[in-house]
C-alpha cells in the first residue's frame, strides 16, 4: 500500500469533469425488448499532471446512468456491477478498462439506476498530453438471473478529462498500458468472477478395445486385458423428472464410456439422441448438466461426472444442447464392476430439476476392476469417485431472488423481469429433458428418438 501511494503522491491532485452524451442500451437478449435511448452523465476523475512511469488512477464516477429499475420488482443490495471503457488521446491511444464493485443500496422499481464507482489504474509511458473519453459501459445484475446490459455513445463524445505527462528522464518506449480488468461475459453466482466455465475435457469415447459380452444386462464389458479404451452401450433411460413446476418424463439413450488411466478410468457419459427447440433466449453460463454414475456388480457408489457450462446464448427456437458428462472412477472392488446412468441433475437460470432413472435401469458399460486405494466400493451410495470437473456449479452460477435492471428512457424502457422468470420456467418444466450432444455441432446428424412427455 505504501508503494502504491508513494507512485500516485508523484503525480499532481486530482481533477474531475462531467461529461453528458447520448447513449443507445442493449436489453439482455432474454427480455426480446428493442434497443432504448437514454442519456448518460459521467464525471471522470485523474491527477492533472504526472510523470512517465507513474501509474495514474482513473475513477469514473456515474451521475446519471441511462437506465432505470422497472415498476417491476425491488432490486436488492448488492446485485448491480458496473464495467466500462474510457478512449486514451493524444499521447495516448487505446481503451482502459475500468470496473467497479458489486455494491449497491436497494434499489426501488420504477427508480434511477445506483452506480458505484469504476476505477482503473493506468501506467504512463509517454511525455504529452492525454485525453480521457468516457465511452461503452455495461450493467451486470445478478439476481434473479445474471444479466448484462450494453449501453454505448450515439454520438461524439467529449474527454472528461486531460493528463499533462512530462519527461522524468528515463527512455520513452510509446504505447500505453490499458491497465485495469475486464469482467466481460457474465457474473456468475454473484461473485466476480465473469462467468467460468467449468467441468472436464469431453473425451468423447473411442470405439475400440474392449470385448462385448453376451447375455446378462447388454452392458459392454472389457477391462481384464490391456485394452485402455471400453466403449459402452446405448441405453435408452425412461426419467422421471422432478422441475420447478412439477413432474415430467423424458427418455433419451445414454452411453457410458470409459479410457483405462493407471488404476483408475476417465468416464465419459453421452447423450445421443433427440432434440427441443429453446423457446426463449437462454444466456451463456446459465445451464450445467451433471450425472450419478451408478455403480454394481462388484462395486458399490456412485461417480460424478459433468458437462461445462454452456458457452454461447442459446437462442429461441434454436436445440437445446446437453454435453458430454466427465468424470473419473476409482474403483474399491476386484472384479466385475458395472456402471448404469443414474440420477440426472441440471441446474438452469437458478433452479434444479432432478431426474431419476428406474430401478432397473439397464447396464451400459461392464469393467475389470482392480481396487484402488480410496475407490469407491463400500461406500453408503453416495459413492467415494470424484468428478473430474469439479464441485457442480449451483444455477450455472446464478443467485436467486431480486431484480432485473432496465436500460433506456422514462418511457417503458424497462425489463420484464417476471416475464423473464416465467419464461425461464416453462423453459426448464417444458423440455430441458430432451437431448442433443455438442457433437451434432459438428455434423454428425442423428434421427431424433426420445420426446419429453407431460
Amino acid at each position: 500500500m505504501l508503494g502504491g501511494a508513494g507512485i500516485l503522491m508523484a503525480a499532481s491532485p486530482a481533477q474531475a469533469a462531467e461529461v453528458s452524451y447520448a447513449t443507445e442500451c442493449i436489453p439482455p437478449p432474454i427480455s426480446g425488448l428493442p434497443a432504448v435511448q437514454g442519456t448518460t452523465k459521467v464525471e471522470l476523475t485523474a491527477p492533472a499532471e504526472a510523470k512517465v512511469g507513474d501509474e495514474i488512477e482513473v475513477v469514473w464516477k456515474t451521475v446519471e446512468a441511462a437506465s432505470r429499475n422497472p415498476d417491476v420488482l425491488d432490486l436488492g443490495a448488492d446485485t448491480v456491477k458496473p464495467t466500462g471503457t474510457v478512449t486514451l488521446g493524444g499521447a495516448a491511444s487505446g481503451e482502459l478498462k475500468l470496473e467497479g464493485p458489486r455494491q449497491n443500496p436497494p434499489i426501488p422499481k420504477n427508480s434511477p439506476m445506483v452506480l458505484p464507482d469504476m476505477k482503473g489504474t493506468l501506467k504512463l509511458e509517454q511525455a504529452g498530453e492525454i485525453t480521457l473519453t468516457p465511452g461503452a459501459y455495461n450493467i451486470n445484475v445478478s439476481k434473479p438471473i445474471s444479466t448484462d446490459t450494453k449501453c454505448a455513445p450515439k454520438e461524439e463524445v467529449g474527454p472528461g478529462a486531460t493528463i499533462k505527462v512530462t519527461e522524468d528522464g528515463g527512455s520513452t518506449t510509446g504505447g500505453t498500458d490499458t491497465g485495469g480488468t475486464t469482467t466481460g461475459g457474465t457474473d456468475t453466482g454473484g461473485s466476480d468472477s465473469g462467468g467460468t466455465d467449468s467441468g472436464g475435457t469431453t473425451s468423447g469415447g473411442t470405439d475400440t478395445g474392449g470385448t462385448t459380452s453376451g447375455g446378462g444386462d447388454g452392458g459392454s464389458t472389457g477391462g481384464g486385458g490391456g485394452e485402455t479404451d471400453f466403449p459402452g452401450k446405448e441405453v435408452s433411460v425412461a426419467y422421471a423428472c422432478k422441475t420447478p413446476i412439477g413432474d415430467k418424463n423424458a427418455t433419451s439413450p445414454v452411453r457410458i464410456s470409459a479410457k483405462k488411466s493407471g488404476g483408475d478410468y476417465d468416464l465419459t457419459v453421452e447423450f445421443s439422441k433427440s432434440v427441443m427447440d429453446s423457446p426463449i433466449d437462454i444466456p451463456a453460463n446459465q445451464v450445467k448438466p451433471s450425472m450419478e454414475v451408478k455403480l454394481g456388480g462388484a462395486d458399490q457408489g456412485t461417480v460424478t461426472v459433468e458437462g461445462p457450462l454452456n458457452k454461447e446464448v442459446i437462442k429461441t427456437g434454436a436445440p437445446i444442447e446437453i454435453p458430454d458428462l466427465t468424470g473419473t472412477y476409482k474403483p474399491g472392488a476386484s472384479g466385475k464392476s458395472t456402471l448404469s446412468p443414474g440420477v440426472l441433475t441440471v441446474m438452469a437460470a437458478g433452479t434444479t430439476t432432478t431426474c431419476t432413472p428406474p430401478a432397473d435401469v439397464a447396464v451400459s458399460l461392464e469393467l475389470d476392476t482392480s481396487a484402488q486405494p480410496g475407490g469407491a466400493s463400500g461406500g453408503s451410495g453416495s459413492g467415494g469417485a470424484a468428478g473430474s470437473g469439479g464441485a457442480a456449479a449451483s444455477g450455472g452460477g446464478t443467485d436467486s431472488g431480486g431484480g432485473l435492471a432496465a436500460t433506456g428512457a422514462e418511457d417503458g424502457g424497462a425489463l420484464r423481469a417476471l416475464g423473464l422468470v416465467a419464461g425461464t420456467a416453462i423453459l426448464l418444466g417444458g423440455a430441458v429433458f430432451t437431448f442433443t450432444p455438442w457433437r451434432k455441432l459438428r455434423g454428425v446428424r442423428r434421427p431424433p428418438s426420445a420426446q419429453a412427455q407431460n
